[in-house]
């Protein structure tokens, strides 16, 4: 066989290899890869491991984080900087918050962040709120003009007005824009959705019509950062006929707070059940996971148990001691791209506890060897390297940690 025909097929055959190897490793991102908003373009999802207890990061902070506080930041995978970041160093909250999470990112270029915007609620120190004065009718009003509807002290959104809707889209893609941004954590959606929620000081069409204001702005804030960008929502809540499942399309995931606070009529086991049931439902479908809670059980700081408070705890053996029935439920309920955050409140302005770093946090975990079982409000999971059981009638839990060989 003449020398440049063996040439040739060698070539050949490591093209045909190359290309085997090649469509392999795309099929193989493909499937593990959760579901995309459309068959080309998926958003990146947060670095994920069963290796310890995957940990979630919400934090605002007024002035600029320290060197040490942003290496702190930069050892979680999921981080929320929550609105009021670096407003007063650097004259508004999106500055302040891109400096922040740029220097995450120098740090850990593989953490995942999320830009925090509320869907109801307005809260000032923006750039944007600028254009937001131009716009007429942008904010809720009571039948005496009154604006300042939430706690009797802080304006609202009017979902139903067009132009605000489009300004507020345009401040999430403006944000998104940036490198250092990897999506958007919207708030107050159950706020927006809850039907008595601001109805005596509005009327109950005007609060009809900013609940399907809020439906296309979700749409509208989609189309408008692409499907590349993270959608995370504080929007699963026991609250709800289908506990916020049947809201979760628009997202890539859920944060879970007020966790605890039965209402409707329900009782603690039954609202917490729900509330588990709804979390294993979300996660076991590749949504995003951000489950909050505090040391101390929270309290209700609305009539309509919508809102909570956490306490302090004055130390970390307190603080330790706490966590377990909080940490149980959650991974009772965890899958891929679940994360946990216990804590006092999302402040770093008053002391340095947001940085406690419990011991359980370091220990061996694993993957878990299915899903919990459940008998009555018992359930119980096993992991590689813990075995969890939880008692919604007695709030009790308990979690076997192997030894750290």
């Amino acid at each position: 066989m003449p020398r440049n025909r063996v040439i040739f097929g060698l070539i050949a055959t490591i093209g045909l290899l190359l290309s085997c190897s090649l469509h392999c490793s795309a099929q193989e991102v493909e499937e593990k890869s959760p579901t995309s908003h459309d068959q080309t373009s998926k958003p990146a999802y947060p670095q994920f491991t069963w290796d310890r207890i995957p940990l979630y990061m919400h934090v605002r902070k007024a002035k600029s984080y320290t060197a040490e506080e942003i290496a702190f930041l930069a050892r979680f995978p999921l981080i929320t900087f929550e609105k009021a970041n670096g407003h007063q160093d650097y004259g508004n909250v999106e500055a302040g918050t891109l400096k922040a999470a740029q220097a995450v990112k120098k740090i850990n270029p593989q953490a995942t962040i999320l830009f925090y915007r509320n869907v109801i609620v307005h809260y000032g120190g923006y750039a944007a709120d600028k254009e937001l004065q131009q716009i007429p009718g942008a904010l809720l009003q009571d039948r005496k003009g009154n604006t300042r509807l939430v706690r009797n002290r802080v304006e609202a959104y009017d979902l139903s007005n067009a132009d605000l809707r489009k300004w507020w889209a345009d401040t999430c893609q403006n944000l998104t824009k940036d490198p250092a941004i990897d999506g958007i954590f919207l708030d107050g959606n159950i706020k927006a959705l809850e039907p008595g929620y601001l109805a005596p000081q509005i009327g109950a069409e005007k609060k009809q019509q900013t609940m399907a204001g809020y439906h296309l702005l979700m749409k509208q804030t989609r189309e408008a950062i692409g499907p590349n960008e993270l959608m995370v929502a504080n929007i699963l809540r026991a609250r709800f006929e289908n506990a916020g499942l049947e809201y979760l399309d628009y997202f890539d995931g859920s944060y879970l707070e007020g966790f605890f606070h039965n209402v409707g009529g329900a009782s603690y086991e039954e609202y917490v059940a729900k509330g588990i049931d709804a979390m294993q439902q979300a996660a076991r479908q590749g949504k995003i996971i951000a489950f909050t809670t505090g040391f101390t059980p929270p309290r209700s700081t609305s009539d309509m148990g919508i809102d909570e408070a956490h306490a302090t705890v004055a130390s970390d053996a307190q603080a330790q001691a706490a966590l377990t029935y909080p940490l149980a439920i959650f991974l009772v309920c965890a899958e891929k791209y679940s994360y946990f955050r216990i804590h006092e409140g999302y402040s770093a302005d008053e002391n340095n506890r947001w940085m406690r770093w419990l011991p359980e946090y370091d220990r061996p975990l694993g993957p878990p060897s299915g899903p919990a079982t459940k008998d009555g409000y018992r359930y119980t999971r096993k992991f590689q390297r813990a075995t969890v059981h939880l008692d919604l009638q007695n709030r009790t839990a308990n979690i076997q940690w192997e030894s750290n060989d």
